[in-house]
């Protein structure tokens, strides 16, 4: 009696699995990569993250950076110009509601406002076809690194010490003479000084990012959003007073809506575009897209910005990242920093404030 004949699988169809089966392997090494499972030593998230949270305390629920910080509200009003340059459908003639973040950086979320001369503000567009824009931007001209290995050892070199509360100076030191890279910074940071005001000060995306049209051609761009209210009604903190940019904030929306211009500049050639580290000329080309408009504000306890991760790489149709370094690095880090705090019972509502545990 002869055996049953053995069955083979059409050739295609091996070569359909196998080529699944490379996929799925690559994708388990990507991760595998990206968690640090197979290369211990390298950089990971986690890292940085526990970097940031080193110096700037044991916080639970709050972010690792930039942890104080005010939720505000309001509305992108379009101007349209920027419909030609992108695909986006928040730059067509119109409206688009924005929850928005108003905050220091630092990860002690009982901070004085006067401890550092840097303001951030980030900002999510949701888009009527359920689409978002995130964009986290700072009142600074540059970033004082490059890579994401460079940021983790800064965080190093300017941890505090134990016995003092404060970094050795040397280590800084040493730092920034190894990286040339951060000259524009310290130009500019010893100069700064913190203002007295969130909304009068200009907060700039500093990492490029493309602009997609109707034509699939890409622009690369930086962003910035100016404000109408000028600098000149800056009138200096409330003596004493650590949460003086709150209370301005108060004041300012009592009297009325506050207003930024969104802008874009336009790279030229040869212009810079993965390199946060570089200031592009003061004359390139810039579009106003239109107005942000925020006409009300809360706190972070419970407002609408406390469960937003402003993951700057999430980003509607017609905006693309561009192959700066930091992007990743910031989008993996938030992503950390987000976990941790959401899971963190000082987080959630119906509890003990963290700031009883911590005084």
């Amino acid at each position: 009696m002869q055996e049953p004949e053995t069955r083979r699988p059409p050739a295609h169809a091996v070569w359909r699995w196998a080529l699944i089966g490379l996929v799925v392997a690559g994708f388990a090494a990507a991760f595998g990569y990206v968690g640090g499972w197979l290369a211990p030593g390298r950089l990971t998230p986690k890292r940085i993250i526990d970097a940031l949270q080193a110096n700037g305390g044991e916080h639970p629920g709050f972010r690792r950076n930039h942890a104080k910080g005010i939720c505000v509200a309001g509305r992108f009003e379009s101007s349209g110009a920027l419909a030609a340059y992108s695909t986006a459908p928040l730059f067509a003639p119109g409206d688009t509601p924005v929850v928005g973040r108003l905050a220091i950086p630092g990860g002690n979320p009982y901070a004085a406002d006067s401890s550092v001369p840097i303001r951030s503000f980030a900002l999510r567009f949701d888009l009527a076809d359920g689409e978002q824009w995130r964009t986290g931007m700072n009142a600074m001209p540059v970033f004082p690194v490059s890579t994401a290995q460079a940021f983790y050892d800064l965080q190093l070199a300017t941890h505090p010490d134990p016995a003092t509360g404060k970094p050795d100076p040397a280590k800084p030191k040493a730092f920034f003479a190894a990286h040339p890279e951060t000259a524009a910074f310290l130009a500019w940071i010893k100069t700064a000084k913190p203002s007295a005001s969130y909304v009068t000060e200009t907060y700039q995306s500093i990492n490029a990012f493309y602009l997609r049209d109707a034509a699939e051609q890409r622009h690369a761009v930086r962003w910035k959003v100016v404000p109408e209210q000028p600098a000149s009604g800056d009138g200096g903190p409330a003596a004493g007073d650590p949460d003086y940019l709150a209370a301005d904030l108060a004041k300012r929306l009592g009297e009325g809506p506050l207003r930024w211009h969104l802008q874009m500049v336009f790279a030229a050639e040869g212009d810079p575009v993965d390199d946060a580290t570089k200031v592009w000329p003061a004359d390139r080309r810039t579009v106003d897209a239109g107005t942000i408009v925020i006409d009300r504000m809360q706190a972070q306890d419970d407002g609408p910005c406390r469960d937003v991760n402003y993951d700057p790489t999430i980003l509607p149709r017609g905006i693309e990242v561009s192959n700066d370094p930091l992007l990743v690095a910031r989008s993996a880090a938030y992503a950390d920093s987000y976990l941790r705090r959401t899971s963190e019972e000082g987080h959630l509502p119906g509890t003990a404030s963290p700031k009883e545990n911590h005084p």
